[in-house]
């Protein structure tokens, strides 16, 4: 038996879950995430639990087991306290702003890169050369905080760019001139 996947996902108070047709629904308040779940996997509500079973002893099913529980345990995580990702961004002139719903990045290119912020997401630049992304979807707020520090990755030579917080940029030295 998997080690994760026999595990129950305790509900916190508030935090509702139901499983009509093969998709997973998780709601707080307003706010509702959804999981479709492989048809090798059971998921039962058991009062304040989400209990995962699988129907068969394969190798693929025993990997759902696991996948799945996972999956509902950071859904139910990300609406009670939610997700974060903070992005720095290193350069002379380099700088984001959010505008509406799009973040403007100017790092070195001649026109401002500009990245959609989706829905659920909230954006923010506390200063110029930091981005702090907050939501309730794991996967949503880490996809765009890759999509935006993919625009102009840490470069190992002066280590301009966009890097998360705390990413340890690996230096080279560069050429010596005249030996």
């Amino acid at each position: 038996m998997s080690r994760i996947g026999k595990q129950p996902v305790v509900l916190p108070a508030g935090v509702k879950a139901s499983m009509n047709d093969r998709t997973l629904t998780v709601e707080k308040g307003s706010s509702k995430l959804t999981q479709w779940v492989d048809p090798a996997i059971d998921v039962a509500v058991e009062g304040s639990n989400l209990v995962f079973q699988r129907k068969g002893d394969g190798r693929r099913e025993r990997a759902m087991h696991g996948l799945y529980r996972a999956l509902a345990a950071n859904m139910v995580t990300g609406l009670v306290s939610g997700y974060e990702r903070r992005l720095e961004i290193v350069g002379v002139g380099y700088g984001a702003k959010v505008q509406g719903n799009i973040v403007e990045l100017n790092v070195g290119f001649a026109m401002p890169r500009r990245i959609t912020i989706p829905a659920g997401v909230k954006v923010e630049t506390p200063e110029p050369t930091k981005i702090v992304i907050k939501g309730a979807d794991k996967h949503q707020v880490g996809q765009l905080a890759a999509t935006i520090r993919l625009t102009r990755p840490p470069e190992p030579y002066k280590g301009k760019g966009i890097r998360h917080a705390g990413e340890v940029v690996k230096r080279k030295q560069g050429k010596t001139v005249g030996s």
